[in-house]
């Protein structure tokens, strides 16, 4: 049986016009190629979509959420803030792709075009995303790719969008209302800087008050030098290298990046870290620490700990779209063999960085770097983050079911970019999967047959740790 619609309204997510510093900074490191900072969702289908439905699917999509519309316009002079502006040029034809595989197609060949697609430059004079229909997998089944700029969104933003975009049945709905699409914007480069020259301008009064308020405190010069001096100590731990030295193993980098997908049981892997009084992102944390402690006693050369870099959620509604987070770096204790011990190390570190009055001190400099020319941008942006050998991330996904076009979406693998680092691990729940998708180097890591094995036991040995038992993570191949 088929549903009515109701008239659509366009969401506000992705409703600002200006990109914020830390979206500029994404943006215009990609001055250096390895920086490039595309973000994919590879979805399997149980069955191929309709194409006209599976067009009109993104067609409607587009028209709900504006941003998909837009383009990105510098402002002259490459200073200023980029801006999106509605493009008069867009094309739905440019960005929705369909692809059919040959006859044997697997999931590895999936992954292999998702690789391909994913290293490839947007074309920065449209609207950056792309989308794919990949057909002709075993049992009729289809994926679905999104490849988008990380500059759009985060992982907690690209989820709660995909969220409003797919559909909660199989059917189609009868009668959908098209919102209009928003009329097209011819911007002046050298007008929009003017703009925003303005703008800092009429803001100039409000931070002279906040100056006022400041000299006003120092009624009480002790307090003002306790704080100030307390943040600074904070920045300091903040912006500071990890206590860690870079793996010998893992010092090659490249322009290329490798995709790797697993499946573990989400309810057992929440259940190992909460039976110890532990969360999920330690637990997470600890099972990819075990399983670089695996790749590097398999290859010979054990070391004790590596940088690590993981994202920290500053945003207060994942509603509004765009980026909103800080950047934690740790030294992660791969040498430690205890999976226990590891979630406690972990965990204490994490609670510890989260507490930090400074933790978004990245988001206190970016306005001042966003300003800046690309190259120094990419430089400056490189040298944070070429020597971490591991970036991470988890986000909770959709749990309930989900459609696109009349197709079940039954795994969701999130691969996020590689900027300078070695590898990229993210999970994303999707109904009682956690599905990881991996993003490595190859120059970083040689043997990545092995390193995936050896990921799927440092998840085993956290996994051992639920009492109720474990399911062995699953290698999608």
């Amino acid at each position: 049986m088929t549903e009515t619609a109701k008239p659509d309204s366009p969401l506000t997510w992705g409703a600002t016009t200006d990109m914020n510093a830390l979206e500029a900074l994404m943006w215009r490191a990609e001055a250096d190629p390895r920086l490039r900072s595309t973000i994919m969702s590879v979805e399997e289908l149980d069955c191929e979509p309709e194409w006209d439905r599976f067009l009109a699917a993104h067609d409607w999509a587009t028209r709900m959420v504006p941003r998909f519309r837009q383009k990105v316009v510098e402002p002259a002079l490459g200073l200023g803030r980029p801006t999106w502006a509605t493009d008069r040029d867009f094309d739905l034809h440019y960005h929705v792709r369909r692809i059919s595989l040959t006859e044997g197609g697997t999931w590895t060949d999936v992954l292999q075009m998702a690789e391909q697609i994913a290293m490839t430059a947007f074309d920065k004079s449209r609207a950056p995303w792309e989308s794919f229909l990949i057909e002709g997998l075993p049992e009729g089944r289809a994926a679905f790719l999104l490849k988008m700029h990380h500059s759009t969104t985060d992982g907690m933003g690209a989820v709660h969008l995909l969220s409003q975009m797919h559909s909660r049945q199989r059917e189609p709905t009868v009668g959908k209302a098209q919102p209009p699409a928003l009329d097209p914007q011819d911007l002046d480069r050298t007008g929009l800087l003017v703009r925003q020259a303005v703008d800092d301008a009429r803001a100039l009064p409000g931070a002279l008050r906040f100056v006022g308020r400041g000299v006003g405190a120092l009624r009480r010069p002790d307090h003002v030098l306790r704080d100030a001096a307390h943040y600074a100590d904070s920045l300091r731990r903040v912006l500071a290298d990890p206590d860690a030295t870079g793996s010998p193993l893992l010092r090659g980098r490249s322009l290329s990046w490798r995709f790797q997908a697993m499946d573990v049981q989400f309810s057992e892997l929440r259940g190992a870290g909460k039976a110890h009084g532990r969360s999920l992102n330690d637990a997470y944390m600890a099972a990819l620490a075990g399983g670089f402690r695996l790749y590097h006693e398999a290859m010979g050369t054990p070391v004790e700990s590596i940088p690590a870099a993981f994202p920290i959620s500053m945003r207060t509604d994942a509603k509004d779209g765009g980026n909103a987070f800080a950047a934690g770096r740790m030294a992660l204790p791969v040498g430690v063999t205890d999976p226990l011990e590891r979630m406690e190390i972990i965990g204490a570190f994490v609670r510890r960085v989260r507490d930090e009055p400074a933790v978004n001190g990245i988001g206190a400099v970016a306005p001042l770097l966003a300003r800046l020319p690309g190259p120094v941008i990419s430089q400056v942006a490189g040298n944070m983050t070429k020597s971490n050998d591991l970036q991470a991330s988890n986000v909770p996904g959709i749990r309930e079911d989900a459609y696109i076009a009349g197709a079940k979406i039954l795994r969701a693998y999130p691969y996020a970019p590689l900027p300078g680092c070695a590898t990229m691990i993210t999970l994303v729940t999707h109904g009682r999967i956690g599905c990881v998708g991996i993003n490595l180097d190859p120059a970083a890591i040689t043997e990545p047959e092995l390193f995936a094995e050896c990921i799927a036991g440092g998840f085993s040995e956290v996994l051992a740790l639920n009492p109720d038992g474990f399911t062995p993570p699953v290698r999608r191949s």
